[in-house]
């Protein structure tokens, strides 16, 4: 079955209305442009590899600097290399295609783009990038401290041999999760723009917002330690509440045209509920 083209859809139902069955069709097509955008990007990920892993190594090498005993990374079996690899351009098609699959997620909440919806939809994927890419980079700093840390336990006269594919994966989680910590609290302001939470639903949450930052930050903080924890946590706490800034002003302005298209309504006409 041919993909329907979203533009198209817009042509044909500019309110962006359908069933439920129009719904999954449009879940699909935008996974499926998503899978393009992230296979693209893991292609130009495949020829980063080399850089990447040796960056990668870094923290292991140092500590084996530091404590005088060996620590590296350890292929377990022959197709081991190949894997890795592979996965690693997958991670990297993800963090390169993080524009076009943050714009879907975006149109997909949003169906029907006209007009005003698309000039939501080029600002939300600006305000997105570079949050995605700043927990990214945040992630990258915690990580050497991160693996410092846990090497602390290994007994004098041991090594740390670690599976490659373990270490990625561990890497990985804690990159993807300060990168897409940073994103929610844009979602936020995106489901308050479309109306769908208001400011003060908000700011009456704060207190259980703050709890699941911590406790977001506790799991999917990579090491035990106090200092990774709030080094995820806090960055997400600021911007819960600048979200919630953002969507106060939102209401705002909101209400100001409802009153405003409320007063130029004739008065022999009936004013809405």
């Amino acid at each position: 079955m041919a993909l329907r083209s979203p533009r198209r859809k817009t042509r044909d139902n500019p309110d962006g209305r359908m069933p439920l069955r129009e719904h999954l069709q449009e879940l699909r097509n935008r996974v499926f442009f998503s899978a393009v955008a992230v296979l693209l990007g893991a292609v130009v990920g495949w020829f980063l590899y080399e850089p990447l892993i040796e960056a990668l190594k870094e923290p292991l090498d140092e500590v084996s600097e530091r404590r005088g005993s060996l620590a590296t990374l350890n292929y377990g079996d022959i197709a081991s290399p190949f894997n890795l690899k592979l996965k690693l351009s997958l991670y990297l098609g993800i963090v390169i295609a993080c524009p076009v699959w943050l714009y879907q997620i975006w149109a997909f909440i949003v169906p029907g783009l006209t007009g005003k919806e698309k000039r939501n939809a080029l600002a939300f994927v600006a305000a997105a990038v570079p949050l995605f890419i700043s927990g990214l980079t945040l992630a990258w700093f915690v990580l050497p401290n991160a693996v410092h840390f846990l090497t602390e336990f290994t007994p004098d006269g041991a090594v740390n041999i670690v599976s490659a594919d373990a270490y990625l994966t561990f890497v990985t989680r804690i990159m993807l999760a300060f990168g897409v910590a940073f994103v929610v609290p844009l979602f936020l302001v995106a489901v308050n723009a479309v109306g769908l939470v208001s400011a003060a639903t908000l700011a009456r949450g704060w207190r259980v917002a703050v709890f699941l930052a911590f406790l977001f930050a506790a799991v999917a903080s990579p090491s035990p330690d106090a200092g990774s924890m709030i080094a995820l946590a806090v960055p997400i706490v600021a911007l819960y509440f600048i979200a919630l800034g953002v969507a106060c002003v939102i209401d705002r302005r909101r209400a100001r045209r409802a009153a405003d298209a409320l007063r130029d309504l004739p008065d022999d006409q009936a004013r809405p509920l």
